[in-house]
């Protein structure tokens, strides 16, 4: 199969690539500079010139493949609303060229857009109104496309997309403890979140690619709900430093911007996902990665 895919040299994107090559697929993949372009022709891809936010070579780019995998996000949480638009408005360029086809469009989501405290499923839909996490603008987005003839799924990632190479929430989290010279948790630090790790991540997308199905949501989720206090002292250990919890201001200040993420408590099943996709994750787990030193910053 001939496969479009956006990010396709970002951290999970070059997973995905290496995964869809390995298994006899080819990859067209979205390149905006001369060094992206190069790094996936040594992959053994065929890099596509343009960018999010060149939408007509998004189109041009679709119209090249039999599938696509939209996994490219501007990660500037300065500007995270805004780029949660635009990202919608990527879907629905991509989603334009597609319509009418039998062609898959897996889009990137994640599964803390969805109701917190509470074991989220797959069937869970992306919830509305002014409190919903901005990221949700993907999925109705995908909503939609999918109304105009579009056969489209997402891929609901973990929080933490752990292993070599990451600068996602955990390396945040590692940056915050190493400036304050203290790991921290929020309370009591009971909140969960989930974890998968990203080579696990990459084979659940050319799972959910072959299988082929849309109108449909998949959990890549290898850890259904780690205790953020489990994360902190792991860091804690691996950096050498003091683990203490940290409560109203206190935490808002330790925190920062990033509080909102270190109290979420954004559980999810992966069942339905594992049973469809005959998906076994099988990659070292979250806090395996961060006593074996992935986080430290000599590693960054």
């Amino acid at each position: 199969m001939r496969v479009f895919v956006t990010g396709a040299t970002g951290y999970v994107g070059r997973a995905v690539v290496r995964e869809l090559l390995d298994n006899n697929h080819a990859v067209i993949g979205l390149a905006r500079s001369d060094a992206s372009a190069d790094a996936l022709k040594q992959a053994g891809a065929k890099p596509h010139r343009g960018s999010l936010e060149d939408l007509a070579s998004l189109r041009q780019g679709a119209a090249k493949a039999d599938a696509v995998i939209h996994l490219g996000f501007n990660h500037d949480f300065s500007k995270f609303a805004e780029n949660c638009a635009h990202d919608a408005e990527v879907v629905r360029a991509i989603g334009a060229e597609l319509a009418g086809s039998d062609r898959l469009f897996l889009v990137t989501s994640g599964t803390a857009i969805l109701s917190p405290g509470a074991f989220s499923t797959e069937t869970d839909l992306a919830p509305t109104g002014d409190m919903a996490n901005p990221r949700v603008a993907t999925e109705h987005a995908g909503a939609e496309m999918a109304r105009k003839g579009v056969k489209i799924a997402a891929v609901r990632l973990a929080p933490s997309v752990h292993g070599a190479g990451d600068h996602g929430f955990v390396r945040m989290l590692t940056d915050i403890a190493v400036q304050n010279g203290e790991a921290a948790y929020v309370d009591e630090g009971q909140n969960r979140w989930c974890a998968v790790h990203r080579l696990d991540a990459a084979r659940l997308y050319r799972l959910a690619l072959e299988r082929g199905e849309g109108g449909v949501h998949y959990h890549a989720v290898a850890e259904e709900g780690v205790p953020f206090k489990d994360i902190a002292e792991a860091l804690g250990k691996s950096l050498n430093l003091p683990v203490s919890p940290k409560s109203g201001e206190e935490a808002q200040a330790y925190f920062d911007w990033f509080h909102f993420m270190a109290a979420s408590d954004t559980p999810a099943s992966s069942a339905w996902t594992r049973e469809v996709l005959n998906w076994s994750p099988s990659e070292p787990s979250l806090i395996a990665d961060i006593k074996a030193g992935l986080y430290h910053p000599t590693a960054a």
